[in-house]
């Protein structure tokens, strides 16, 4: 798996090391927008790694979700009266999506005659999330000191399951931060077209009544290519704006500003488009 994420990363170190090389060497000579090419070449650069990086989260934020019915079901086969590796054994059969794989691979090491702690604490570093983590660190000690486990289970269940109930209350709640933060991206896009509609040709208007005020035709030529820079300057400043609004809305909605990273590549692509199109 790490070999394979190497890889992915390095196939996109390459191809924007290749679009920023084509961009320098040809593109820059026939448009006018070249240098935002270069932005696209470092969002290309670190696309892999985002892309690694949020599929990792969203398959701990997977494993969360269902962690508190596995937990229900393990207290309830557990109160039956089987044992801990009957119990694994019997829910192991259940359906908890990404979290299945880990409940049979525990169900097995338990067969094998691996200790609960041990079998625990491997499951707790591989999910690789803070909330297992702690539940896994609660029931370890609590089996130590010879506390009831089936009733530390049902507790933390109940923790889990709160704190769950929390996220989707805090997601709901936050849906009116993620729209505002959309409308402050849109107006800034209406702001980046108005300034491209009314200044860039009053900049161009200004060239053209050079030669009434005694500007020579380099002078002019100037004034011309400072009117498209302007152009340049306005689409680096909606890609930008595009990124860190996007990125900020995620903080704020999910918790995470890798879960923002959809909403980076919904405004950049829109706002270019927009603008390309009006401007």
């Amino acid at each position: 798996m790490e070999k394979n994420k190497l890889t992915i990363i390095i196939f996109g170190i390459i191809i924007a090391c290749f679009f920023a090389a084509f961009n320098y060497f040809y593109l820059s000579k026939i448009i006018t927008f070249s240098p935002t090419l270069y932005f696209i070449s470092v969002v290309l650069c670190a696309g892999p790694i985002i892309y690694i990086k949020f599929r990792e989260q969203s398959r701990v934020r997977q494993l969360e979700e269902n962690f508190s019915p596995f937990l229900q079901d393990f207290v309830e086969t557990t109160r039956s009266g089987m044992s801990i590796p009957q119990a694994f054994k019997t829910i192991s059969n259940n359906n908890y999506g990404t979290l299945t794989p880990y409940v049979k691979k525990m169900a097995s090491q338990l067969d094998w005659g691996i200790s609960v702690e041990k079998v625990l604490i491997t499951f707790s570093k591989e999910s690789k999330s803070r909330l297992i983590g702690r539940i896994v660190s609660s029931v370890i000690e609590s089996h130590r000191f010879g506390g009831s486990l089936t009733d530390t289970l049902e507790s933390l269940s109940k923790t889990a399951l709160e704190v769950e109930k929390l996220r989707a209350e805090r997601k709901l709640y936050m849906n009116s931060q993620l729209i505002t933060g959309y409308i402050i991206f849109f107006v800034f896009l209406g702001v980046m077209i108005g300034l491209e509609k009314f200044l860039v040709p009053s900049l161009g208007q200004v060239s053209s009544t050079a030669s009434f005020t005694g500007l020579t035709g380099t002078e002019a030529s100037e004034q011309l290519d400072f009117a498209a820079q302007y152009k340049v300057i306005f689409r680096n400043l909606i890609l930008i704006q595009g990124l860190f609004a996007g990125l900020t809305v995620g903080k704020m909605a999910e918790g995470a500003m890798l879960s923002g990273l959809k909403h980076s590549l919904f405004m950049m692509f829109v706002g270019i488009l927009v603008f390309t199109i009006i401007g």
